[in-house]
């Protein structure tokens, strides 16, 4: 990989940090987050307690890239800590789950969010189940449904790879315009509806009038919900795949990153309580559009519908800044690989990584088919939450293997604030893996969501052995 330009300052890094964050999931999980809790005193602990545990992990990983400021992010540190084998394999995932599949997400949502204004077209319900999918030990898939949502959701991502595969400036001057727009939405939200006079603060107290999880039942409830907080909050380690390009990267990573996140914390609280003051908790479990509903309760239709419009532009903004950054990791691994070998090839005519975002937009799109944006939030979680824990497990490693290194920076609270972090992780996965497979054997989820990322992802181990290049 070429040596970049180190041009990136600390509050353009604190940017990207907040830009990465931000996107589709403060607009979209709080609401079934809130079916699957029923009290807002738990839904805004969740969004804290994901919030605090994002931050650990974050500052641990600051380590780590402020001793390896490279441009690839994670996938460089897996090799100093693992080895070529386990970076692959997070490549792999990277390619064939969370990062394509991330980009698909977060398209949907700008998809269902276009309801609001025109109905997409849709079949029938005996013709969505006509044709199905069916994957052994995981579920069936059934990718009829939705159908007019899929489509837009593909022309986006159509757009958008053409965008950034004609030019980089093209894609930095549209994400500027979006990252504007996402910030006025932001701000509209939570001043307009917190100030309107027109909920009440007895919300946050009373929980669903329905009968709430009890016991295991709530821990697993709870899990599940810090699973759609973990994707409101995920992003913030695409900073480090620009790690190359950062001014003084021993200071400013760590900065950006507990600046931006803790940014971020205070945003998704305060958006919560938003949606609280003039949603009951009950009603916010069933609102299929939470941010426009809590905006149509304060300014009416009119108001509903600009702020799903700023909804729109600002997960297509998410959207947009995924697809390139993303493409990079694709990109690097075909230095030590055949089978990435032609996505590591630039396009010469307009210096952009074509065909890794050509290769990321052509799986992006069979994932679209496959399944809902639940469904792909959920496998992505579970499967970049491992990474993210052994990435945390991996600072240990480090300072016994790499004991006499100069760290400039050295993680806060060590060994307590990584501990802490690596342990929430291994039983989340553990919680989350166990209640995916007590619903589907109950019937009340149609696929082992977590399974299947896990296997998607175990199929890059003998992917790396046949096909990595001879040294």
């Amino acid at each position: 990989m070429s040596e970049f330009k180190r041009s990136i300052s600390l509050n353009t890094t604190i940017a990207l940090v907040i830009g990465g964050i931000i996107g589709s999931g403060i607009f979209m999980k709080p609401a079934l987050m809130a079916s699957q809790l029923g009290s807002p005193i738990l839904l805004i602990s969740v969004w804290i307690v994901a919030g605090i545990i994002t931050l650990f992990g974050a500052l641990s990983n600051a380590e780590v890239a402020a001793m390896f400021p490279e441009t690839g992010g994670q996938y460089v540190f897996f090799k100093k800590m693992y080895g070529e084998a386990f970076a692959f394999l997070y490549g792999w995932a990277a390619f064939a789950v969370f990062n394509t599949a991330g980009n698909a997400s977060i398209a949907y949502v700008f998809s269902q969010y276009t309801n609001y204004f025109v109905e997409l077209p849709h079949f029938s319900t005996a013709i969505e189940k006509a044709y199905t999918l069916h994957i052994p030990f995981v579920g069936n898939i059934f990718p009829l449904e939705n159908f007019g949502v899929k489509i837009l959701t593909i022309v986006l991502i159509v757009i958008l790879t053409a965008v950034n595969y004609l030019s980089v400036a093209y894609g930095g001057a549209l994400q500027r315009v979006l990252t504007a727009l996402k910030a006025i939405a932001i701000v509209l939200l939570i001043g307009g509806i917190l100030f309107s006079g027109k909920g009440s603060f007895h919300n946050i107290v009373s929980s669903s009038t329905s009968v709430m999880p009890q016991g295991w039942a709530l821990i697993g409830a709870y899990m599940a919900a810090i699973a759609g907080a973990f994707w409101a909050y995920d992003g913030w380690n695409n900073i480090t795949f620009v790690a190359g390009e950062i001014k003084d990267p021993q200071k400013n990573i760590p900065k950006s990153l507990f600046f931006g996140l803790t940014f971020c914390i205070v945003i998704y609280v305060l958006v919560n309580l938003a949606y609280i003051y003039v949603l009951p908790i009950d009603k916010m479990a069933v609102s299929p559009f939470v941010a426009s509903d809590a905006a149509t309760v304060t300014w009416g239709l009119i108001g509903g519908g600009i702020i799903a419009a700023m909804v729109m532009l600002s997960t297509l903004g998410a959207a947009n800044s995924n697809v390139l950054a993303t493409a990079r990791v694709t990109y690097a691994m075909s230095e030590e690989n055949r089978l990435f070998s032609w996505a590591g090839k630039p396009q010469k005519k307009y210096h952009t990584p074509g065909n890794a975002l050509i290769l990321n937009a052509i799986w992006t799109i069979i994932l679209i088919l496959s399944g809902s944006f639940d469904m792909l939030t959920d496998m992505l979680i579970f499967v970049s939450w491992f990474f993210y824990g052994m990435s945390g497990l991996g600072v240990f490693l480090l300072r016994k293997k790499m004991s006499t290194v100069p760290r400039v920076y050295k993680v806060w609270g060590y060994p307590i604030v990584p501990l802490l972090f690596v342990s929430f992780v291994f039983f989340f996965l553990c919680s989350t893996l166990y209640t995916d497979i007590v619903n589907y054997q109950n019937g009340t989820a149609p696929i082992i969501n977590s399974l299947l990322g896990a296997i998607i992802t175990c199929v890059g181990i003998p992917i790396y052995y046949f096909s990595k290049k001879k040294n």
